[in-house]
């Protein structure tokens, strides 16, 4: 080998060691953005995700949220469905309407947010979003509930994913009384995908088989977690939906769609069975998602939510 060679592939093999370092390497702290109508989280330059608050017309969302290489998978408030805010929770109780956004429809009202970003911890960075929120029905100031919410958002190389977890505790206000939660059949944590992402996707379980149809594509699985992976602006992601063992009515009912749109929610299945909150009693629930750029296995889904349960 001459020494032009040998120098050559010395190069080369120093660049794709560098390069397999950089690749192999944690990615940058969290940061946190926030002003009195959103929260914004970053790594380094790149947006992980954006809660809209403050000035949100119904309910409090998320707004965006990217996988690790910055595909954003979020629609918020298409024409089809106006009141489909990206990542919501949205549910009745006793009898008003809490999800739809008419002038007949309860609103979700912030009463103050934190954010607080933890040091890495064994390669993962993650951020804090604690908030109280006001269910109050319309035509009065006073609320018929009262949650506290916490969102907890989680990076690290070995991931592999954008890992959040969105966890509600929800109990009826002073002197509300009982209160009864009901809904439809697709109720609960909902995501609402980018356009592109709609009807040419497809859904996985970890049963293999969807649950029976409730009417056109709609389905309701139950089921512990359930992925869909679709092009979002030309990108393959992967978007999964984990349900709390310790969740009422564990496994949830998981509604899937295809058509018109594609559409996935974690549902407590309070449109078959009401679920009552005694005065004093709360309802707590934890739900996790995981965006991942390309198509992923049921193996890796299932191992990331074992650790999910962990964290």
């Amino acid at each position: 080998m001459s020494h032009c060679s040998f120098v050559s592939s010395l190069l080369i093999g120093l660049l794709t060691l560098i390069a397999s370092k950089l690749q192999a390497a944690d990615p940058p702290a969290l940061q946190v953005q926030q002003d009195p109508s959103l929260v914004t989280v970053a790594a380094g330059p790149q947006v992980v995700l954006k809660y809209r608050y403050g000035d949100a017309p119904f309910k409090p969302y998320i707004q965006e949220l990217c996988t690790p290489r910055g595909v954003q998978i979020l629609r918020d408030s298409p024409a089809d469905h106006v009141h489909h805010r990206g990542v919501m929770y949205g549910i009745f109780a006793n009898g008003v309407d809490f999800w739809s956004e008419t002038p007949r429809c309860g609103k979700q009202v912030s009463g103050g947010l934190s954010a607080v970003v933890s040091d890495p911890e064994d390669g993962v960075s993650s951020c804090r979003l604690a908030q109280c929120v006001e269910w109050i029905p319309p035509g009065t100031k006073q609320p018929l509930l009262t949650e506290r919410r916490l969102l907890q958002v989680y990076r690290g190389a070995d991931l592999q994913a954008t890992l959040l977890t969105w966890h509600l505790d929800l109990q009826p206000a002073k002197d509300a009384g009982a209160v009864k939660l009901t809904g439809s059949h697709y109720d609960g944590l909902g995501i609402r995908f980018v356009q592109s992402m709609d009807q040419v996707g497809q859904f996985q379980y970890t049963a293999g088989a969807p649950g029976p149809i409730v009417r056109g594509t709609e389905r309701v699985t139950l089921d512990k977690w359930a992925a869909y992976t679709a092009a979002a602006d030309g990108k393959t992601v992967t978007v999964a939906l984990f349900d709390d063992p310790h969740n009422v009515r564990h496994p949830a009912g998981m509604f899937t769609m295809l058509q018109p749109f594609s559409y996935l929610s974690a549902t407590p299945n309070i449109w078959k069975e009401p679920l009552e909150l005694a005065q004093g009693k709360s309802l707590a629930a934890r739900y996790g998602i995981a965006v991942w750029d390309g198509k992923v296995s049921q193996e890796q889904i299932e191992a990331l939510y074992q650790r999910w349960l962990k964290l």
